[in-house]
């Protein structure tokens, strides 16, 4: 058995856990001779397919539906996916702007505009005679209109979980993948992580960063963070070269009771285009099912072509994300074990675009015991004040 110890350990690298160890070791590179010693852990080879994380592509918004907090801290991140790409030489960011289409009055495009208005976004609203004339590509009635954020477009999750981890290890991070803990405890002066090979981590701090592995690692956590599947799906144009990034906007659409999100072709025969496709929840990640059958396909590719009707009749690719998801859809952002864990989980489906920023947070909150992109209501006692109450606000489709 060996031991090791070392300042500060990130037990996930996804989205959230390569964002906090990057923003850790930019900023423990900065800290001159005072430096500590940073270490990420992760189960699975580096990038990977199996998180919450992968599919090639997130829609990217900045005009939050979901509400006051988050409009800011897309902003933030924005500019942190800016950063992060030109440091890395990597494309994140396809500014093609985000739309989204639905009926007048429809509860998330009038939430879009309250968004707007407080925060003085950059913007158009398309009357349905503008959308089908700008966008021809969908299939437009009479009382929709559409709401173009102009700040947003989508963003490569894969890649950008790379760029995250070549910064960190550039300045000076350590990774360890190939590595699955299995337990985490708080100890007098630090956390105890173990490995399933036996490795024994002492780390001053430890963020954990888990996605859908959450409870099994903090099961204390387990009343407040479900266990889901998100299905993505890609169909294929006719015409492609209608779905460029350049003609063609990443998209959310309401279309009677069914939402869908989709981004621009990226792979050059393909569109994604998600229409949300009910799938179980469950206590824990091995109990879910992470396929898709031939009806939930057939139905998926003839919502698709409802909304776009260029589009061939079934998806030519599809993959199902575990992801974790709490009753009102706000992640858990919190200390445990009086400062000595840092969590991060139950992003629902809406985390991705947030990740530099909430990266950013998790570093502040391990180094600092705060971060002003930690609000109250992320907080553990806040979960858990509102699912006593049962004051849970209407839930928002997800745009992964």
């Amino acid at each position: 058995m060996t031991q090791t110890r070392v300042d500060v350990a990130v037990v996930g690298l996804g989205s959230m856990g390569a964002m906090a160890l990057w923003q850790l070791a930019k900023r423990n590179a900065r800290s001159g001779s005072s430096r500590m010693t940073l270490l990420g852990i992760e189960q699975y080879g580096g990038v990977h397919a199996a998180g919450a994380y992968a599919g090639e592509s997130r829609l990217f918004r900045v005009a939050a539906k979901e509400g006051r907090l988050y409009t800011p801290a897309l902003l933030h991140a924005r500019r942190l996916w800016q950063e992060l790409g030109a440091s890395t030489g990597r494309d994140l960011l396809i500014q093609a702007g985000a739309l989204s289409i639905g009926p007048a009055g429809h509860g998330d495009l009038e939430a879009t505009l309250a968004s707007i208005a407080e925060h003085e976004l950059p913007h158009e609203v398309l009357d349905h005679a503008e959308l089908r004339e700008r966008y021809p590509q969908f299939a437009v009635r009479e009382e929709d209109i559409g709401v173009l954020d102009t700040l947003g477009g989508a963003v490569r999750p894969e890649a950008a979980v790379l760029a995250a981890m070549e910064q960190a290890l550039e300045h000076g991070a350590q990774v360890a993948t190939g590595t699955e803990v299995t337990a985490i405890e708080p100890e007098r002066d630090g956390v105890l992580i173990t490995t399933a090979a036996g490795e024994r981590i002492r780390a001053g701090r430890a963020v954990v960063t888990a996605g859908p592995w959450t409870t099994r690692l903090l099961p204390e956590l387990s009343e407040l963070i479900e266990v889901v599947s998100y299905a993505l799906t890609w169909l294929m144009p006719r015409h492609i070269e209608h779905f460029t990034p350049s003609r063609f906007p990443g998209f959310m659409r309401d279309l009677d009771e069914v939402h869908a999100f989709g981004v621009p072709t990226l792979d050059g025969y393909s569109i994604k285009i998600c229409p949300h496709v009910d799938l179980p929840a469950g206590t824990d990640i091995g109990g879910l099912t992470l396929t898709l059958d031939r009806e939930q396909l057939r139905w998926a590719g003839e919502q698709a072509r409802r909304m776009i009707p260029d589009l061939m009749p079934e998806p030519v690719r599809w993959s199902v994300h575990p992801e974790g998801r709490t009753a009102d859809k706000m992640p858990v952002i919190d200390t445990l074990a009086e400062g000595r864990i840092v969590v991060a989980g139950g992003m629902s489906g809406n985390g991705f675009k947030f990740a530099p920023v909430y990266g950013q947070a998790l570093a502040e909150l391990a180094l600092d015991g705060a971060s002003e992109w930690r609000h109250e209501e992320f907080t553990v006692a806040a979960h858990q004040r509102r699912r006593e109450s049962c004051a849970q606000p209407p839930e928002r489709g997800t745009d992964r």
